[in-house]
């Protein structure tokens, strides 16, 4: 799959994003190594607490279906209707993606503008992952 086609089912899953309170949409398409892809939406809660990201969303889902490794995720945001802008994954999010992630996994923050992609290391340095409990 190319980057374009990721960032394309990205945005197609921000328009199926539920944001009533804030207006801020997020989609997510995340490529496993074995080819698949895996996508999600913020769904918001009038219990904030309770809502979750599109990057978890397409990460659990994968889970769910025995995907455990990754390659990349592209990730749309913005005010729901409006071009995306490029905006980061959450720490939360992050966090999830160092459980599942080498510090190469690829993160690309979608924009109409001009799309940039990070690595996972490059996003949270001196990230704590499962490899850390090994240490201890």
């Amino acid at each position: 799959m190319t980057d374009k086609e990721l960032i394309a089912a990205a945005e197609k899953m921000r328009d199926s994003a539920y944001a009533p309170y804030s207006g801020f949409t997020v989609g997510a398409a995340l490529l496993s190594k074995d080819g698949r892809v895996f996508t999600g939406c913020n769904i918001e809660n009038a219990a904030y607490s309770a809502a979750n990201c599109a990057e978890r969303t397409a990460f659990f889902k994968a889970v769910s279906e025995g995907a455990l490794k990754f390659e990349k995720i592209a990730v749309a945001t913005g005010p729901k209707g409006k071009p995306s802008e490029g905006g980061a994954p959450c720490g939360v999010c992050r966090q999830v993606m160092l459980e599942f992630c080498e510090p190469d996994f690829e993160i690309i923050l979608v924009s109409d503008e001009n799309s940039v992609s990070y690595t996972l290391e490059e996003l949270i340095p001196h990230g704590f992952s499962p490899k850390d409990l090994n240490n201890v």
